[in-house]
């Protein structure tokens, strides 16, 4: 019997704005902290606290993605960088 995967290659991974996309999903996130902390004796009356702190956790995890993913970036570079110097050395 065969399997899908067989009939073709899996695609390259794409790779786009990285550093751009979490730090706009972590400004959502700290927005959403923010605009709901005033009303935070209403959520907690109706059992629903926890959507604030959800909020707070997203910013928080978010600012740590934001780190990991420019370091991540800057690696990248880094590693492209050096590879395009070796290519260039060798050729000379």
């Amino acid at each position: 019997m065969w399997k899908k995967s067989e009939l073709r290659a899996a695609p390259a991974p794409l790779e786009g704005p990285v550093v751009g996309t979490i730090t706009g999903g972590t400004l959502i996130w700290c927005v959403l902290f923010l605009g709901q902390l005033p009303f935070y004796g209403w959520f907690a009356d109706g059992g629903h606290a926890w959507w604030v702190w959800t909020c707070l956790a997203g910013g928080g995890l978010g600012c740590l993605g934001i780190v990991y993913v420019r370091k991540r970036d800057a690696a990248i570079k880094r590693a492209a960088r050096a590879a395009a110097e070796a290519t260039a050395a060798d050729a000379a």
